[in-house]
């Protein structure tokens, strides 16, 4: 049977990036919050918060620890992680999910800005640097659809 673990998330850092550094590789932890609006009881919107929790590996950690801060906005690609432990208080098995991000692309300001402009995480230009911001209103389209 086929198996897929992808996640996509677009949202707002919740506080400014922790970053610490194993034998190996560099570790740095985002907390993110990523909203809907839905419709309440009495016909009007809401907006319902997740927050979620993301680890970033290696140069793309230390990236995030360097340009982005609280209140930034972030694209994450990645897959679910469930972490396991034993509480040390109760002894009880604990578990909790996380994202495992693989790419972290950097969006519109939110907190403070630290980064250069036109850079995302991996150190690439931004989608608005890379030209894809480009204005299409005035133009053909030869799609017959």
């Amino acid at each position: 049977m086929p198996n897929l673990n992808k996640v996509m998330l677009i949202g707002n850092l919740t506080r400014d990036p922790e970053t610490r550094a194993t034998t190996n590789s560099t570790i740095t932890e985002l907390g993110i919050a990523v909203n809907r609006s839905v419709k309440d009881d009495n016909g009007g919107w809401k907006d319902e918060t997740t927050f979620v929790n993301v680890t970033v590996w290696g140069k793309t950690a230390e990236n995030c620890a360097k340009f982005l801060t609280k209140g930034r906005g972030v694209f994450i690609e990645g897959r679910l992680q469930m972490d396991t432990w034993d509480d040390k208080g109760t002894g009880a098995k604990r578990t909790k999910l996380k994202v495992v991000a693989d790419t972290v692309q950097f969006l519109g300001t939110g907190g403070s800005r630290k980064e250069t402009p036109g850079t995302t995480a991996a150190g690439g230009p931004s989608s608005t640097q890379a030209g894809w911001d480009h204005d299409t209103s005035g133009e053909d389209d030869d799609i017959p659809f």
